[in-house]
């Protein structure tokens, strides 16, 4: 991925989602810009017009700490934005991504005994371990039967951001597509600035831009998030709808991996479906092992 593009291009978005009134500045006629001016941001964070103006056209390299976090705050980053900023001026400095080592999880490492055992021993809840290109590496045999739609014959690696825009089950799948959308693609915006050099990343976002417009379209708005924690709907077609809430769970041995763990409120409707869910998982265990 071009770095000065990237930089340039995530200035020039955040810049113009934070309005005067916002920055506590006049307004004033004639704006003809959306959010604020160049010199209206370089006069928040400190620095004179024609260094930021550098920093906007992508020249980020030797940028200091200090700066960055003055432009950060001028430009009203969240934590999530903040640190991407940061991801890109370390790509461009030739520093690995967010101090993560260059060694990315694999197939061979996720499906590693130990991993695997602790995976199956969650019978409650699922499960399942993804990479940063949303490659689903390893599930437990609820993750399995909740991602059966997802999961298909295993005839390839399943991966969450093509189910999302190339397959019309996920919009049975998420009743809130649009929204999954949107944080779907600022995940992986976020994975991108952390390691720039994924080649395989930057092969998805390409058949992904090639055969989806919306993918396109909020690939280019440079948003970016990280998962966390919260609950999501989903509509499964055997037991039907379910509002579960996700932990992210960073798995240390394998740098870049992380463990999702979905539950429901325990004595809810969801929590009786995802029990009914485990009851057919158990009767078709045979079908849904990998």
């Amino acid at each position: 991925m071009d770095n000065k593009a990237e930089v340039r291009e995530f200035l020039m978005s955040r810049r113009a989602k934070v309005s005067p009134e916002a920055a506590g500045l006049p307004a004033g006629p004639n704006r003809r810009v959306p959010g604020l001016r160049r010199a209206e941001v370089a006069m928040i964070a400190g620095v004179s017009v024609e260094y930021y103006a550098r920093l906007e056209r992508g020249t980020i390299a030797g940028a200091s700490a200090s700066v960055l976090e003055a432009v950060a705050r001028a430009l009203q980053l969240d934590d999530t934005e903040r640190a991407h900023l940061f991801d890109l001026a370390r790509a461009s400095d030739g520093i690995p991504a967010s101090g993560r080592p260059r060694r990315r999880a694999t197939t061979q490492g996720a499906g590693r005994p130990s991993l695997q055992w602790a995976l199956e021993a969650l019978t409650g809840a699922v499960a399942f371990v993804r990479d940063p290109r949303q490659d689903i590496l390893a599930t437990n045999a609820l993750g399995r039967a909740f991602y059966s739609p997802l999961i298909g014959d295993g005839g390839r690696t399943p991966n969450l951001a093509r189910f999302q825009f190339l397959d019309p089950a996920a919009r049975d799948f998420y009743p809130d597509w649009e929204l999954f959308a949107e944080m779907c693609v600022a995940i992986m915006r976020a994975e991108a600035g952390r390691d720039p050099h994924d080649r395989a990343l930057q092969d998805l976002v390409g058949e992904l831009s090639t055969q989806s417009d919306l993918f396109r379209r909020l690939w280019g708005a440079h948003d970016v998030r990280t998962h966390g924690a919260g609950t999501k709907r989903f509509r499964h077609p055997v037991v039907g709808e379910v509002t579960l809430a996700y932990e992210e769970l960073a798995v240390t041995a394998e740098p870049g991996a992380i463990l999702m763990v979905y539950t429901a409120e325990p004595g809810s409707p969801s929590a009786d479906r995802l029990a009914l869910l485990a009851s057919w998982a158990a009767e078709h265990a045979d079908a849904l092992r990998p």
